[in-house]
């Protein structure tokens, strides 16, 4: 998950260096979302361990 939140960052940093504004907002927006589902995973599976 980390991964994939880590591909659209680069995405959406390339896409606005080239000028695709569009493109780079819905990246981010995809990478943001991927990212804080990764942390809402991580503590689960964190919490899940020391139970």
């Amino acid at each position: 998950m980390l991964r994939w939140a880590i591909i659209f960052l680069i995405i959406a940093l390339v896409a606005a260096v080239l000028g695709f504004g569009g493109i780079a907002g819905v990246s981010s927006n995809i990478a943001w979302i991927l990212f804080v589902i990764f942390l809402v995973l991580a503590v689960i599976a964190f919490l899940r361990r020391n139970v």
